[in-house]
């Protein structure tokens, strides 16, 4: 196994620890550590792509696996996040309705040996929902220091900034519909033949 393929199975082992600290208060900054294995693994899926393609070492594998262990991550991470309060159940329910559409239109393709490239939306979309969860995260890490460190927030201050995570989640939920609709328009012509 070459070491694109070893990333993203150290991705997707990462998921569950990333669940374990957002669900469990097991450890003093968990958040810190929820949202460190979380970057490690965002990192991952930057590095494996480029060094794949950079050295010819793109596999089957590697083009079943790396956007399965992308979707593992994001969603297992919301899904924790809608546990704690942290996330409105719509925002994963976006994701995931987006990823059967685009995985449904990949098979369907793939089918008919028609390969579907990806686009800009696409990466918009990963960078969005990455780049939301790890806002949250950070939130959530400073509200802890802030208990510990005895540091007085009133409660309208911390909903401002808790506001923050909200957002950053529902702009990422825009790309990611914008992306799917995206996907859907480029492919319209393999289901042309359709009955």
């Amino acid at each position: 196994m070459n070491l694109p393929n070893k990333l993203t199975l150290v991705r997707m082992f990462l998921v569950p620890a990333v669940v374990a600290f957002i669900l469990y208060d097991f450890a003093p900054h968990r958040w810190l550590i929820a949202g460190l294995l979380f970057g490690a693994a965002a990192i991952t899926d930057a590095i494996d792509g480029h060094i794949a393609r950079s050295r010819g070492l793109v596999t089957d594998f590697g083009k079943l696996m790396d956007p399965v262990a992308d979707k593992m991550l994001v969603i297992a991470t919301l899904v924790a996040f809608i546990a704690k309060g942290l996330c409105s159940p719509w925002i994963a329910i976006i994701v995931l309705l987006r990823e059967f559409l685009v995985t449904s239109i990949r098979m369907v393709s793939s089918a008919k040996g028609i390969v579907i490239p990806a686009n800009w939306w696409g990466k918009a979309k990963t960078i969005t929902q990455m780049v939301a969860i790890v806002i949250v995260f950070v939130v959530q890490y400073a509200f802890y220091l802030c208990d510990v460190l005895n540091i007085a927030v009133s409660a309208p201050i911390k909903e401002g900034i808790a506001v923050a995570g909200d957002v950053a989640l529902w702009i990422s939920a825009a790309a990611t519909i914008i992306s799917g609709v995206v996907y859907a328009k480029q492919s319209g012509d393999i289901f042309k033949d359709v009955k």
